[in-house]
């Protein structure tokens, strides 16, 4: 039986490829609104953060998501990143990577 591929995106923080399922998908759609997309499967314009605060925080100070998508991304979304980052870290150091 042969491996399957392990899909790869890359971090717009740190321009790293990692696995897709270590990374959270943020979507821009058409009316400019910018969106945690747990699914993976939103219609729109993806980019992808690393499950780490750290990260998440650097993409705060840096506007990244700005940047990736051309448009003002409001600070307060921002820290809506930031905690549920916050909470996908807990859950992988409690379960480990039993979850999809």
């Amino acid at each position: 039986m042969h491996q399957r591929k392990v899909p790869m995106r890359k971090d717009i923080v740190s321009g790293d490829m990692f696995p897709k399922k270590d990374l959270i998908r943020v979507v821009k759609n058409k009316a400019d609104e910018v969106n945690i997309d747990p699914t993976g499967k939103q219609n729109g314009r993806g980019a992808y953060v690393t499950i780490d605060v750290a990260t998440a925080k650097k993409a705060q100070q840096e506007h990244s998501l700005d940047k990736a998508f051309g448009v003002k991304v409001d600070d307060a979304f921002y820290e809506e990143l930031i905690a549920y980052v916050d909470h996908q870290q807990a859950r992988r150091e409690l379960f480990g990577d039993q979850q999809k």
